[in-house]
């Protein structure tokens, strides 16, 4: 299967709390079926059609097989979808005030992501 027929992950590899957030997905049963692209490996540009590097670095990314670009809430409720342990929450995260819900945790998240990333390098030194 082919990168285009596959949903991809764009995630910053950089950041130690991203990667290992990804890294427990990628050892989940399904992850060989999704395509993962460390953007902060890309030499900047676009990390894919519509996406710049600066915004995929910026926040949570995938691209499904039709070309469509999901981000924040949306884009891990589509992930979860992927991955059988998760499918049951991604789907419940389609639903309206479930959404909303995720998307305004996620933007919580942004907000507390620099902190946190901190406590990760500190406990990893």
């Amino acid at each position: 299967m082919s990168d285009s027929e596959r949903l991809t992950v764009f995630y910053d590899g950089a950041c130690p709390l991203c990667r290992r957030e990804i890294a427990f997905y990628q050892r989940r049963r399904g992850a060989e079926a999704v395509a993962w692209c460390d953007v902060s490996a890309l030499a900047g540009g676009e990390a894919t059609a519509g996406l710049s590097c600066e915004a995929a670095l910026a926040r949570f990314h995938v691209r499904e097989p039709s070309g469509r670009l999901l981000s924040g809430g949306a884009a891990f409720a589509r992930l979860w979808e992927e991955l059988p342990a998760f499918r049951a929450l991604g789907r419940a995260f389609r639903l309206p005030p479930m959404r909303w819900l995720l998307e305004r945790c996620y933007d919580l998240f942004l907000v507390l992501r620099p902190w946190m990333q901190g406590l990760v390098r500190r406990a990893g030194a």
